[in-house]
This record gives structure tokens, C-alpha cells and sequence, in this order.
């Protein structure tokens, strides 16, 4: 019996001791969640943190992916642009987001796509607002009245002296600004078998001139425009001062299409058999006149301009012809004409004639009608 009550004296103490075991079991693991769930409370600080810090450091660039590449509305104050001839839809959009008209190139770009109207676009000087949308940008381009050019209208048969009488009033430029161009007329493109003159090489049109616009560059556009005619229609530089100098004859002494293609015929008639032309519009411009008849002591007045004097041609042109007068002397109508005679300048009617008998009824016709309209002679 004692061993058996030793052993029942060892057991409990043997149970005690496990339970102490397990107790330090679980104040251990305790702590070893504590210290996990610590770490982890750290982790998710240091990972948030950091999260906050790249997004503080990306924001500027998320806003920008995310906001609108528009401004909304028509814009406010005023700001010139202006488009270069020729430029692509891409750098009129950069010349707009510079100028801060519209808020970015693309803006512009994706208006005018939706916009058929947008390819009509012309260049120039705009007024427009800032930070307006990309389709306000696009209404205001095609609105003629938002440019800003000084558009001049030159009717044909102008002289030289008249044409820049008209720049000058309709720009607000010096009349000698214009005048001092002329005088260096290779500057202005005119070519040297011209002899230094720009008669008959301004065409007329009507032109639209950037306010910055020097006379100079005015008078360039203006030759540069007859030479684009006169290319057109297939004339050498070789032929294209005398075919000018017939224009810009047929352009004063006729009225229409048909009556140019008639007087260039005229002339080259007489030309051929050396028979001189005789044209009162001749002598007018030789004597700085405006006039329909000129008189007897005009028609003896020696100039290289006075085809009653001189044989041939005239020096050059006596005004400057637009394209259908262009044209009637580059395709001459067929007829065996040697005169002609506009026997009612009220509404332009020319006759011609192939003898001179039958000129001097046409001639006798024009009188009557001075007489008529005393004054206007």
C-alpha cells in the first residue's frame, strides 16, 4: 500500500505542474499575437503613409489625365491671333492653346472635325477671347467680321498712281510710303523687262492686308497675284509684259469679255502690217489725263506712250488689266479688224470696222452721242 499512496502523492503534483506548463503556453502565444497584430498595425501605417505620399506627389498629374481638355463657354477679354497661310489644322490649334484661347491643341482639333465648316478657315488676324471652347474658337474663325485685316477692293483698268491712292486711304498709310515701293519695283517682284515699272503688274482684286502690313509687302501680293494669272493661262515670262501692255489696252477701250478678245485681234492686225495704233487711251495716259477724246496738240506730244507718234506698242502698260482682259489678249478673237471706236460709253458699245470708211460712220455715230451728253467728252 505505501508504494501505492506514493504514487498517489507523485500524480497530483505531476498535474500541477503540466497546468503551470500550459498557463506559460498561453501567455506565450498571447503575446506572440500582440506582437503580430503590432506589426501588422505598423505595416498598414508605413504601407497608408506611403500610399498617401504618392498620391499627394501623382496628384497634379491624375487631376490633369482626369480634367477636361476644354474651357466651357465663349471666353472673356480679347486677344489677336493670327493664322499663317497655309497652316494645318494641328498648328492653328498650338497657335490657339498658346495665346490661351483655347485650353489645349486637341480642343481645337476636335471642333473643327465636327465642324465641316471649319476647312473654309482663311488666314488673317483674328480677334477672339480667351479661354473660350474649342467649338466657340471655331465660330469665331469662320465669322468674317472677328478678322481684323483691312480688306481693299481694286477695280480693273486702275493706273498705278490711282491704285495706291485707294491702298493708302483705305489702310491709313502715307500715299508715299506706296510711291517709294514703286521705285524699286525688283523688290516688289516686279521681273526687269518690265524696265522698272509696275504699271499693269498690280492686280485687281479685292485683298485683304494684315494691319502690320507695309506698303512694300502689299504691293508684292498685289504682283505676285498677276503672276499667278498670267502662269494660269500659260504665258511666259519672256511674253508677259507685252501681252500686258495689249490687256491693259483692251481693258480701257473695251466693256466686256468679248469686245477684249475683239481688241487684242485689232491690235495685233495693225502690228503686223506696221500700222500705227493711234489710241486716244494712249495718249491720255502719256499726258496724265483721264479723258475719252483728247485733242490735236495731246496727239502730237512726243512720249514712248503716244501710239499716234510712235509705232508699235507703247512703252507698257497704260493701266493694269484683270483676268478677263488677260485673257482676250491671250486668246485674240479671229477677224480682219483694223479699227474700232466705242460709240456709246454710257453702256460700253464698241464697233469695229475693217475699212475706213466703215470707221468713220462708227466714229460719226460716237460724236453724236458727245454731243448728246455735252461735257462728257
Amino acid at each position: 500500500m505505501r508504494e501505492h499512496d506514493d504514487l498517489t502523492n507523485v500524480l497530483p503534483g505531476i498535474a500541477v505542474s503540466d497546468r503551470r506548463v500550459e498557463r506559460d503556453r498561453r501567455r506565450r502565444r498571447a503575446r506572440r499575437r500582440g506582437t503580430r497584430s503590432l506589426i501588422l498595425l505598423l505595416a498598414l501605417a508605413v504601407v497608408g503613409g506611403g500610399a498617401y505620399l504618392a498620391y499627394s506627389a501623382l496628384r497634379p498629374t491624375i487631376d490633369s489625365l482626369t480634367a477636361s481638355k476644354d474651357y466651357a463657354g465663349a471666353g472673356s477679354g480679347s486677344v489677336q491671333v493670327t493664322i499663317a497661310d497655309g497652316a494645318s489644322g494641328r498648328a492653328i490649334g498650338r497657335v490657339l492653346a498658346d495665346a490661351d484661347v483655347v485650353k489645349t491643341p486637341g480642343a481645337f482639333l476636335s471642333a473643327a472635325a465636327a465642324d465641316p465648316r471649319s476647312g473654309s478657315i482663311q488666314p488673317g488676324t483674328y480677334s477672339l477671347r480667351r479661354q473660350m471652347s474649342g467649338s466657340a474658337a471655331v465660330g469665331l474663325l469662320l465669322d468674317p467680321t472677328s478678322r481684323t485685316a483691312e480688306r481693299v477692293t481694286v477695280r480693273e483698268g486702275l493706273r498705278a498712281n490711282e491704285i495706291v491712292a485707294l491702298l493708302a486711304e483705305a489702310t491709313g498709310r502715307p500715299v508715299a510710303d506706296y510711291l517709294k515701293a514703286l521705285k524699286r519695283p525688283k523688290a516688289l517682284g516686279v521681273p526687269a523687262l518690265a524696265k522698272g515699272r509696275a504699271e499693269g503688274w498690280l492686280f485687281p482684286a479685292s485683298y485683304e492686308f494684315e494691319p502690320t502690313a507695309t506698303a512694300t509687302e502689299q504691293l508684292t501680293m498685289m504682283v505676285s497675284q498677276t503672276k499667278k494669272v498670267l502662269a494660269a493661262a500659260g504665258v511666259s515670262e519672256r511674253d508677259s509684259q507685252r501681252l500686258l501692255t495689249i490687256a491693259s489696252i483692251a481693258e480701257v477701250e473695251a466693256a466686256t469679255p468679248v469686245d477684249y478678245a475683239k481688241v487684242a485681234r485689232t491690235l495685233d492686225n495693225r502690228l503686223k502690217i506696221k500700222m500705227k495704233l493711234q489710241l486716244d487711251s494712249t495718249v491720255s495716259y502719256a499726258v496724265g489725263k483721264r479723258t475719252i477724246t483728247t485733242t490735236d496738240a495731246e496727239r502730237a506730244r512726243k512720249s514712248p506712250y503716244n501710239t499716234y507718234v510712235v509705232t508699235g506698242l507703247p512703252l507698257g502698260p497704260i493701266s493694269n488689266p484683270g483676268k478677263a482682259a488677260i485673257d482676250g489678249a491671250v486668246k485674240p478673237a479671229t477677224g480682219p479688224w483694223l479699227f474700232f471706236v466705242t460709240v456709246d460709253p454710257t453702256t460700253g458699245e464698241t464697233k469695229f470696222a475693217t475699212t475706213a470708211a466703215e470707221h468713220a460712220k462708227n466714229v460719226a455715230q460716237f460724236q453724236q452721242w458727245c454731243r448728246d451728253n455735252a461735257g462728257q467728252c
